[in-house]
């Protein structure tokens, strides 16, 4: 921590007292502090008690009188290498869930790029709300991390989740962001993502019920750990991550063979988490099938395996797959990391309940080329895609 750069947001809960100990242990540590309070923060600790701790003025409101002249909101936006918020509320996570900024602490927040982390501590009937539930999964596809509560005693009586983490937890979360801060800098890496759409007629198309959300994650851990990010998207509902260097949509599996093969050898990371289809019909219709009494009858033939072509091309980059099964996901994976001559295979059992296509979380299993296994449990996808780059880092 010494001399990293962390800003601390305070919001208006029973826990903003808690603030006062992670800010003087992040001091002890070395780090540079600096505070920015919610109003109503201000009534559970006073500002000054947090200058005093953390050597810095205060911000309490977005009228301030700025200690410099320039727009202070910004200035701290930029300064901070790491922004947490301890606690964090349930209104504050609806705000940036909406992109509402209407004070110095949510404004400030969206107008950062450093990794955002946040400590949620609230009423348990409050955190597990469906709302707040969807505005935490919302934010998490964003790429910003929630340092989970605890279960316990609250304070107004109830037991359960929503008691702010340990300091301890919290400093450890924060020591693990600055391992991560830009170590993918000077990195080329190509991800791709979503499911391809085998056409069948003008109307009617092959595909599969990927959703991206994994290779999004992907791509929003890469390029907010400095990496020079290309996405191959398959068509997806989803908001590219910002900062990508280049933004590639296909359809096909031909469409995504090109893009990738192109752009191949400039890479130093490729990571194929697309889930590409197999087949495709052997004839195109040109106009519209009409249906008849007759039993449709559509002859498909292989499409080309773009993961098998990376593999007896590969010089210098580290390539990644994944595997999604069914059945026996051990065997099947590693026998695809060996034939497909892959650095690291990601495999999921789609029959796991958290694990798979179209949900924010996954359950994986992690095999290299060495043969080691990792189990990795339940997950947000945003967090299993820093881990899959942490293990990427481990490569030799």
């Amino acid at each position: 921590m010494q001399d990293k750069n962390i800003a601390v947001g305070i919001t208006g809960g029973i826990a903003a007292y808690k603030a006062c100990e992670l800010v003087s242990r992040l001091k002890k540590m070395g780090a540079n502090v600096k505070v920015a309070m919610t109003r109503n923060a201000t009534e559970f600790v006073t500002p000054l008690t947090l200058q005093s701790l953390s050597g810095n003025p205060v911000v309490t409101g977005m009228f301030d009188r700025p200690a410099q002249w320039e727009i202070e909101h910004i200035a701290l936006a930029k300064w901070a290498q790491v922004f947490v918020v301890v606690p964090t509320t349930a209104n504050l996570i609806g705000k940036l869930a909406a992109g509402i900024a209407d004070d110095f602490l949510s404004t400030t927040l969206l107008a950062t790029r450093a990794p955002i982390y946040l400590a949620p501590a609230m009423n348990t009937q409050m955190y597990t709300h469906p709302v707040v539930q969807a505005n935490m999964r919302k934010l998490r596809e964003m790429g910003v991390r929630f340092i989970e509560p605890a279960t316990g005693r609250l304070a107004c009586g109830d037991v359960g989740p929503g008691k702010l983490a340990e300091i301890d937890a919290i400093v450890a979360a924060l020591e693990e962001a600055f391992q991560r801060v830009r170590d993918y800098a000077d990195c080329r890496i190509l991800i791709t993502a979503g499911p391809t759409r085998e056409a069948i007629d003008p109307v009617r198309y092959l595909s599969n019920h990927s959703s991206g959300k994994m290779g999004y994650a992907l791509a929003q851990a890469a390029v907010r750990r400095g990496g020079a990010v290309t996405l191959v998207s398959g068509p997806v509902a989803l908001e590219p991550p910002a900062g990508l260097e280049e933004l590639v949509r296909v359809e096909s599996a031909d469409d995504m063979y090109q893009a990738v093969i192109q752009r191949y050898p400039d890479q130093d990371i490729v990571i194929m988490a697309a889930a590409v289809a197999d087949y495709k019909p052997k004839i195109l219709s040109g106009q519209k099938i009409k249906k008849t009494a007759e039993p449709l009858v559509i002859e498909f033939v292989k499409n080309i395996d773009i993961l098998a072509e990376l593999g007896k091309s590969k010089t210098h980059q580290k390539l990644i797959g994944f595997a999604a099964e069914t059945e026996n996901l051990e065997e099947y994976a590693r026998t695809k990391l060996i034939r497909k001559n892959l650095d690291l295979i990601v495999a999921n059992d789609l029959t796991q309940e958290g694990a798979g296509f179209g949900v924010d979380t996954n359950i994986v299993k992690l095999i290299d080329r060495s043969g080691k296994t990792e189990d990795v449990p339940l997950m947000s996808k945003a967090d299993l895609g820093d881990l899959v780059l942490d293990r990427i880092k481990q490569l030799s």
